[in-house]
């Protein structure tokens, strides 16, 4: 079903919670004006809508659907990572998750399915049961899924808390039913559903605990590791904004001596 560019852009309104009023004098058109645009009576302007999309912070992906509402033709390319056109940019990807060997480093696309990743992160990935590799696999999904790495995660409530909200605020962001989807699908798995409130936070208050860690059970090593999240700067292709790169990195000395003897 095809939904008018006015709904669409009420409902980002809603999201971000601003008035109609007030957003109308925040991207200097009158509020008569952009009142016609979201009850269908005025056609927005490809000006209009970039002027909107950068006050309401909409991905580039929903700016398309925006303009292709409105009767305009998208502005914004989505070339597939390993097309030719991202020859350079994959290689440079590639380059950044080697370096980053012995650690583990993987690169993720909008929903978080990894779309590269070096070699450590691909013999963690190895470990999973062979019906979650099937298709792309999912961080999320095999993050919390409880034949996943749910059963190595020694602090699986505080680390599930940490991707639960994350995922949370990526749909908010977003607005994409797909992503929506996924935490309705993450959040009925059992090991989810008895995440308790008090285990949250059990960690939070502890001297000296500044990240929350990933904690896994590797054989009979304890290791711990936190994490960095890099996007890409002022990018103008869809694939370009929704690639993230997730490097781990060791959180206590025994894990550093680990991945050091990993390394030799």
């Amino acid at each position: 079903m095809t939904v008018e560019v006015g709904t669409l852009l009420q409902q980002w309104r809603s999201r971000r919670s601003i008035s109609q009023l007030d957003l109308a004098y925040e991207v200097g058109v009158s509020p008569k004006h952009l009142s016609f645009v979201e009850t269908g009576k005025s056609r927005p302007s490809p000006t209009l809508l970039h002027a909107l999309s950068e006050r309401l912070d909409i991905p580039l992906r929903e700016r398309n659907s925006l303009l292709l509402a409105a009767g305009h033709a998208p502005r914004y390319s989505e070339e597939p990572l390993d097309s030719e056109t991202m020859t350079r940019v994959r290689a440079e990807v590639r380059r950044l998750l080697d370096a980053h060997n012995p650690n583990m480093g993987m690169a993720l696309d909008r929903a978080w399915n990894v779309v590269l990743a070096n070699d450590t992160a691909m013999l963690l990935l190895e470990m999973l049961p062979a019906e979650l590799q099937t298709g792309p696999v999912n961080l999320f999904r095999v993050s919390l899924h409880p034949d996943g790495f749910a059963q190595m995660t020694r602090n699986f409530d505080e680390w599930a808390a940490y991707l639960l909200d994350l995922l949370r605020r990526m749909v908010r962001i977003t607005g994409d039913e797909r992503l929506a989807e996924l935490e309705r699908e993450v959040s009925s798995y059992p090991t989810v559903a008895g995440l308790s409130g008090d285990a949250v936070s059990h960690r939070s208050g502890e001297a000296g605990s500044l990240l929350v860690p990933l904690e896994l059970a590797v054989g009979d090593q304890m290791l711990s590791f936190f994490s960095t999240l890099t996007t890409f700067g002022s990018p103008r292709d869809v694939t370009l904004e929704e690639l993230t790169i997730e490097l781990f990195y060791p959180a206590d000395e025994p894990t550093e001596k680990w991945v050091a003897m990993m390394q030799g």
